[in-house]
């Protein structure tokens, strides 16, 4: 992509809206817009990275047999009555009416449908265990939206199902949700903590978070200095010690990156959904729930890795492998094309501007690699630095190609 040709503009000065280091960065590096409070648009080079998320997110959820769908962001009251929800979700629901004046409400999370599904689909037990994925806008009402991509009316999320014959099985099965939950934090380089949690509005017997301590976050959460036991405020009163351990406890801010819930039969009972067993009883579906929001470990991703110039891209999930800055007359021009036709994802900074505005531009976007052509680099070579390091060195193109693609 050209930078003359892209749909882009970069700001110096922080906008007014930015309340913390990602909105602050995501908006002046053109990666989102605010439509209004709560509500953005994700930009060429923000939709670019939160599709690379999503795309991680679908391997590892396919690693574990998941499979897939689209569910409808409009949901009938009625399903939302079989659960006694409709009048009780915090936040509220956003609600309308079609113009038969049947009431309607934007799915702020997926239960009674996909329950809805299983029990018109799943009659015996030789069919589960089942999970079934989604990556799909979500309406919240949120009393209080801020910071940006963390806490939005609307957003873009994985929300994962799985339903099984036995509370053995969902438990299995919910470890190996915790296990790919980890290889997608690692892959996109965000130390996520898991810890328990308040279940909410979702209910069931248990639930887990992951966590990013960050001083910007909005969760209170406590941690055990000697294992691994952490909670989230919400569900522990205050506390000294471990009550796992016994060891002293610390408080730490923290950003909530992702939850999970074993359900049990809180859904399946409530909507009459039932499975044959092998001896043909008929028997609720034993449930389970995972979320990510794509948008908010987008933000998380900034959150974690940057400084005061800019955007510190992981590989995985920069928009563009590199940055292409020509401080020639056109002479990059073979270079992008060459780089292009290797397969290396390359922003042209190709505008008739400055070095310095083109390098801190560089710098604010936060691709992995920032190139440059000059005319005191000897032609076939090119002057490469790294975005996590200070020094650049010259290579040879077919050098850099071969590190790009590695």
């Amino acid at each position: 992509m050209r930078y003359s040709r892209a749909f882009i503009k970069t700001f110096k000065e922080t906008p007014r809206e930015a309340e913390n280091i990602s909105s602050s960065l995501l908006l002046r590096g053109g990666y989102i817009d605010q439509e209004m409070t709560g509500v953005y648009t994700l930009l060429p080079l923000g939709w670019k990275a939160a599709d690379k998320i999503s795309d991680i997110i679908r391997e590892e959820m396919d690693r574990i047999d998941g499979q897939e769908i689209l569910m409808p962001a409009m949901q009938p009251r009625e399903l939302w009555e079989e659960t006694d929800r409709w009048d009780k979700m915090d936040p509220p629901l956003f609600k309308l009416k079609d113009r038969h004046q049947k009431d309607i409400a934007l799915g702020s999370t997926h239960e009674e449908v996909i329950v809805d599904l299983a029990r018109d689909r799943l009659s015996s037990f030789k069919e589960l265990p089942q999970m079934l994925y989604q990556i799909q806008v979500k309406f919240r009402n949120e009393q209080r939206s801020t910071g940006g991509l963390l806490r939005v009316r609307e957003f873009l999320m994985k929300d994962a199902y799985s339903f099984h014959a036995t509370e053995e099985d969902l438990k299995e099965y919910y470890q190996k949700v915790v296990t790919s939950y980890k290889n997608i934090f690692k892959r996109v380089e965000v130390e996520a903590r898991m810890v328990e949690a308040h279940s909410g509005s979702i209910g069931g017997k248990r639930s887990n978070e992951f966590m990013l301590l960050s001083e910007t976050g909005e969760d209170k959460i406590y941690l055990c200095g000697v294992c691994d036991w952490a909670a989230n405020a919400e569900l522990v009163a205050d506390i000294k010690s471990c009550p796992g351990c016994g060891g002293d406890v610390k408080t730490a801010k923290a950003i909530e990156v992702a939850h999970i819930f074993d359900l049990g039969d809180l859904y399946s009972k409530k909507m009459g959904a039932f499975f044959a067993d092998k001896d043909g009883k008929q028997k609720p579906f034993v449930m389970g729930c995972y979320g990510i929001g794509v948008g908010r470990l987008l933000a998380s991703v900034v959150e974690a890795s940057h400084d005061e110039n800019g955007i510190i891209w992981p590989k995985t999930v920069a928009p563009y492998q590199a940055y292409l800055a020509d401080l020639t007359e056109g002479k990059a021009d073979k270079v992008y094309e060459k780089l292009t036709k290797a397969g290396v994802e390359v922003f042209y900074d190709d505008r008739e501007v400055s070095a310095g505005v083109k390098f801190a531009d560089a710098d604010l976007l936060g691709f992995p690699y920032r190139l440059v052509v000059s005319e005191k680099i000897p032609e076939g070579k090119i002057e490469v630095k790294k975005r996590t390091e200070k020094t650049p060195e010259i290579l040879a193109v077919d050098k850099l190609i071969s590190e790009l693609l590695r």
